[in-house]
């Protein structure tokens, strides 16, 4: 716990550095400031994507004081900046603050950005998918819905936004046990997104899982075992062994081998994802405590 801590104040201590002493560009007051914020917001989303919450949340925070003192409270910087801190709170499970800088983002996309554009979907699908976490399901779907059409019918349609709008759609018609529903939306976003991304992404690797869950809860289990076994395999090929996402497919395998009786093989998995999740998360996480 120590090392993770101090990893963090080194990451943290790094990113000042850049900021505050970087090598002298030609660059206008602004210019700078601007660059200084955007490689704020890109380290953020990295940290985000390796579960450093805590450090993302430190320069988060920083990144929000900075972009709303250069742009104001309105800018989409400073929607940018609440959308990735909404996400950091998410992972920690501190629904409260996610939905209120989730709603913050969303309002100042709306705003500035008008109700048809791109990243007015995403904060749509990311508020969905909060409220579809919560079993919110009448105030998940329409929020869905909306972001499948904003990206349906942009410019240049989004289609990897397409199909994550599809994967949670599906998501959610499983959970309300409307079974074809949700495997024709699931089959759709797999298909979608091995076209564009390729067979050995994570976000293929999602839509696997899903369809997975949707093929366990009917008794499917060989169909169930190839998907998540496909799925668990890209996930540790591209995130590493460590990773919470990991940690989440093996879960996954362990529950088919639960329902199946296969009590030797679901143990050690169980095992695995309790070890992943200790080193990841923090103590009081339900996660763990589940």
């Amino acid at each position: 716990m120590r090392l993770s801590l101090n990893l963090g104040i080194i990451l943290v201590a790094i990113a000042l550095c850049q900021l505050f002493f970087a090598p002298i560009q030609v660059l206008s007051q602004e210019d700078s400031e601007l660059a200084q914020i955007q490689d704020l917001i890109h380290q953020i989303d990295s940290l985000v994507q390796a579960r450093q919450l805590d450090t993302a949340i430190v320069l988060g925070k920083l990144a929000l004081e900075k972009a709303e003192k250069k742009f104001g409270d309105s800018d989409t910087s400073v929607a940018s900046v609440l959308h990735l801190l909404a996400l950091c709170y998410y992972y920690q499970a501190n629904y409260a603050k996610c939905e209120s800088l989730y709603n913050k983002a969303l309002a100042i996309r709306e705003k500035v950005l008008g109700p048809e554009h791109p990243d007015v979907a995403l904060s749509l699908n990311n508020l969905a998918g909060l409220y579809l976490k919560q079993g919110k399901y009448r105030e998940a779907e329409p929020l869905f819905k909306r972001a499948l059409h904003i990206w349906e019918n942009a410019p240049e349609p989004d289609r990897t936004g397409v199909a994550r709008a599809l994967d949670n759609l599906g998501l959610l018609y499983w959970r309300q046990s409307k079974y074809a529903e949700a495997e024709s939306l699931c089959k759709q976003a797999l298909n979608i997104r091995e076209k564009a991304l390729g067979l050995d992404h994570p976000e293929v690797a999602t839509s696997l899982n899903n369809l997975a869950k949707l093929y366990l809860s009917q008794g499917k289990y060989p169909e169930t075992e190839t998907l998540f076994g496909r799925a668990l395999d890209i996930l540790e090929k591209t995130l590493g062994p460590d990773h919470p996402d990991v940690a989440a497919s093996l879960h996954n395998l362990a529950i088919l081998y639960l329902n199946q009786g296969k009590y030797v093989e679901a143990e050690p998995l169980f095992e695995r994802v309790l070890d992943i999740l200790e080193k990841t998360l923090p103590p009081d996480h339900p996660d763990i405590a589940t």
